[in-house]
């Protein structure tokens, strides 16, 4: 078998077993991690908090796993993979107890700060991990798989979250979300590999890591996050703003919730079929670039609907548009970059899709209170197809495979 990969700790380890194990952990580590998102604000409220308060408990995790995302992928470089995913599940269930035992909002600020910091652990070494074991021709496939694992546990854990919040109460949930996120944490010291596909070890590269500066310089790469960052400034827009455009137009908050689900549905699900799309065609970008083309238009489409029917069909185009447009993103990146440079790379991925929407939630505000509904999310379209302007300008001379800077 072409696939069966063998290193000096297991007999044996296929590319189709490490998959699995990637997306189960990628998966049950955000519904760990997510069961408390919705809960934590009422949590704070309970303790105290006003809105603002509450505002900067919520948006603390989004900061932290932004700006720590970059580095900490550098360190999965050059530290190793294995370390860095078991101790960032560590620091999910040490923030999960310290939630259960809290009694300020000032105490929530600092533990979101320190949940969001093991986010950025977990996140871009799962992600290298899939590309350390992926063959080349099925680069697409694998994160088609892993992003609908991870998007999927982000969709169950919130639900799950309310679901045990009424159950059980604030603290006890907590404590339930410590003992999931160890779990997860003792499931990847378990099936994680000290050594990746090939026998690469995955506690450290094998080579020195370029220069970072190198790296930052490279414009295939930055054109991939320049397109990350565009399209995630889209979907917070998107997320941030969309319930409120569709209650102006009268929708209650169960069709509300039906275009959330229905753009959520198709994003998800397309991904595995548009990430073996994109290990079929010869060019993984120009899908992309047609991928966020698409989105912007979609977005434009969002702020101009006026019915139910037409926020369905614009929320669609949105999830079908995301699935094409990110879906090769992951695999462009891992080919762009020397293997050894893999962890950097998906650290500034995950900094991308944290950053685009925190900065969407933080400045679009003022413009739709300007400008309207309508005029923020043409905005908004715009700015995406700017960013894929600028995403096909730096990787259009880009030809795979790409070994070496």
């Amino acid at each position: 078998m072409a696939w069966l990969r063998r290193s000096g700790e297991a007999a044996s380890l296929s590319y189709p077993f490490l998959l699995w194990v990637c997306c189960l952990l990628g998966g049950a580590s955000y519904v760990a991690s997510y069961v408390r998102i919705p809960v934590v604000p009422l949590f704070a409220r309970e303790l105290g908090a006003g809105p603002m308060m509450v505002g900067l408990i919520n948006s603390a995790f989004l900061l932290t796993t932004g700006v720590c995302a970059l580095p900490l992928g550098l360190a999965a470089d050059r530290l190793g993979r294995k370390g860095l995913v078991v101790g960032g599940l560590g620091l999910g269930v040490l923030t999960g107890l310290a939630l259960a035992f809290s009694t300020s909002p000032g105490e929530l600020l600092i533990i979101s700060l320190f949940f969001g910091l093991g986010l950025a652990a977990v996140g871009p070494t799962l992600m290298a991990y899939v590309a350390d074991f992926s063959p080349s021709t099925h680069l697409g496939r694998s994160y088609g798989a892993y992003t609908l694992s991870i998007y999927g546990g982000m969709s169950l854990g919130p639900a799950l979250g309310g679901w045990l919040a009424q159950l059980l109460d604030f603290r006890p949930l907590f404590v339930v979300a410590a003992g999931l996120t160890g779990l997860v944490a003792l499931l990847a010291l378990l099936f994680l590999p000290g050594k990746t596909a090939g026998g690469h070890p995955a506690s450290a590269a094998v080579a020195p890591p370029p220069p970072w500066g190198q790296l930052l310089r490279h414009p295939p790469l930055l054109g991939c996050w320049l397109i990350t960052l565009g399209g995630c400034f889209g979907l917070g827009m998107f997320v941030t703003f969309a319930p409120l455009h569709m209650q102006d137009h009268g929708l209650p908050m169960g069709e509300i919730g039906l275009v959330f689900a229905l753009q959520a549905g198709v994003n998800a699900l397309s991904r595995v079929p548009f990430g073996r799309l994109s290990d079929r065609v010869r060019q993984r970008w120009r899908m992309a670039l047609v991928g966020f083309l698409t989105l912007g238009a979609s977005l434009a489409g969002f702020g101009l609907a006026r019915t139910l029917g037409q926020f369905l069909m614009a929320a669609g185009v949105l999830g079908l548009a995301m699935g094409l447009g990110f879906s090769p993103v992951g695999a462009l990146i891992a080919e762009v970059v020397p293997h050894n440079a893999r962890g950097l790379a998906m650290g500034g991925y995950n900094t991308c899709i944290y950053l685009g929407m925190m900065l969407s939630s933080a400045t679009m505000g003022a413009l739709v209170e300007a400008w309207g509904f309508v005029g923020g999310y043409i905005l908004a379209g715009v700015a995406v197809a700017l960013a894929a302007l600028g995403f096909y300008f730096l990787i259009r001379d880009f030809a795979p495979p790409l070994h070496h800077l």
